[in-house]
Formats: C-alpha cells, structure tokens, sequence
C-alpha cells in the first residue's frame, strides 16, 4: 500500500467533526484495532474546508488518545498522509496522521472577530 503525504496547509481550516474513538478491528468482538507497537488506534473525523469550497468530512486514523480534542473545536493535524485501498469491488482512500492537536483560539477569534 502506497502513502502519500498530504500538504496541510492548502486543506484550509481544519475543525473536529466527530471527537476521537476508538477504531474496532473486529466487530463482533469489539477488539480495538492497535498498531505495531500495541498502542491502541483512535479516529477522528475532520472536516476540511478550502477556499469558502464545499465541506469535506475525512476520518483520520492515529496512534494513541489525541488529548483536548472536542467536537467543532479547530485542530492541527501532523504528517498527515493517504493511502489508496482496495477490497474486491470496494475502493477508498484512507487516511492517517502522527499527531492531531487542538488549535487554541485567541479571545479575539473565540469571540468571532479577525486575529
């Protein structure tokens, strides 16, 4: 499976849509999916916004709990990269990131002006 990194800074604000979970690997049991150093996975959906353009939700998957993240609040998303997937007649695109932080607003932006 091929990565591609993914240049944050053209994806315009990014805000939490869906705070962090726990990504399950097996439903039935409800295992949680961890990486290779056993370090359990969470997903958080994002969305993305460039240009005043349509809004685009994506899932990003990372290693570990990302700490102080709410729903709507804006995040920072590091080493961001994609990945082209397939399963038979299924096929997507996925999405994974080192780190994913909350952006702290100064006052000015928390009450809506410009900062």
């Amino acid at each position: 499976m091929q990565s591609i990194p993914v240049d944050t800074a053209r994806l315009g604000v990014l805000r939490c849509a869906i705070a962090p979970e726990t990504k399950i690997s097996n439903f039935e049991t409800q295992e949680v999916k961890k990486d290779r150093d056993g370090t359990p996975v969470y997903t958080v959906a994002v969305t993305v916004r460039q240009d005043g353009r349509r809004i685009s939700v994506i899932e990003i998957a990372v290693s570990g709990e990302p700490k102080g993240i709410q729903e709507g609040q804006v995040v920072r998303v590091t080493g961001l990269t994609a990945f082209m997937w397939s399963m038979g007649d299924r096929h997507g695109v996925s999405f994974r990131a080192d780190v994913i932080t909350p952006v702290h607003a100064t006052p000015a932006q928390a009450k809506g002006g410009d900062a």
